[in-house]
């Protein structure tokens, strides 16, 4: 288990259970921890300078996001991703950006449209860049937008939610580099 970028971001304000959350949700969805990867508590307790109760909650609250899967008799391992699962979570938000997109077109404002156009000049030149984590940035960056001007928080807060679960799928796709070229199309 290669974790040795796996650091902790304290935040004064939170309780260190959620920032030891944070960390592991971070750290999963990015791919520093791997599908299928175990997660040991000692081992990640050692890692992270903390106790393993932090540890051990952290993971359950991993595993109702569904990043993590417990087996019986061996324990907490990151969540495969499999392409049912990227196909039930790909309807929702397509079904989800339609809408999005129906309510921002009827209400976006013209700040609005400037940030949107600024935003897909900026997607399409992360594309060139190949880096992964600038690409996800923009696409992210982009879709915030059009969601935000939406004006309704109900639909905010469900897009956000399952855009947590997105971006680990987003990332995999993205790190695919002859994907790019069709990336930068699809805004077109």
């Amino acid at each position: 288990m290669a974790k040795d970028n796996l650091q902790m971001n304290m935040d004064e304000f939170l309780p260190l259970r959620d920032v030891v959350f944070n960390t592991l949700r971070k750290a999963i969805l990015t791919g520093e921890l791997k599908p299928g990867e175990r997660l040991m508590e000692i081992h990640l307790a050692n890692r992270l300078g903390v106790s393993r109760t932090p540890i051990r909650e952290a993971i359950r609250k991993l595993e109702l996001e569904g990043l993590v899967i417990m087996i019986p008799r061996r324990g907490a391992e990151v969540a495969q991703i499999t392409e049912k699962s990227l196909k039930d979570v790909l309807e929702v938000r397509r079904a989800l950006d339609a809408l999005c997109a129906e309510l921002a077109c009827d209400r976006i404002s013209e700040e609005g449209i400037k940030g949107l156009k600024e935003a897909c000049a900026e997607f399409e030149q992360a594309t060139k860049s190949k880096d992964a984590t600038v690409i996800a940035r923009a696409d992210v960056a982009l879709h915030d937008i059009i969601v935000a001007a939406t004006g309704n928080q109900r639909l905010v807060q469900l897009v956000n939610n399952l855009a947590e679960q997105m971006y680990r799928y987003r990332f995999v796709y993205i790190k695919d580099k002859s994907r790019h070229e069709q990336l930068s199309k699809s805004i077109e």
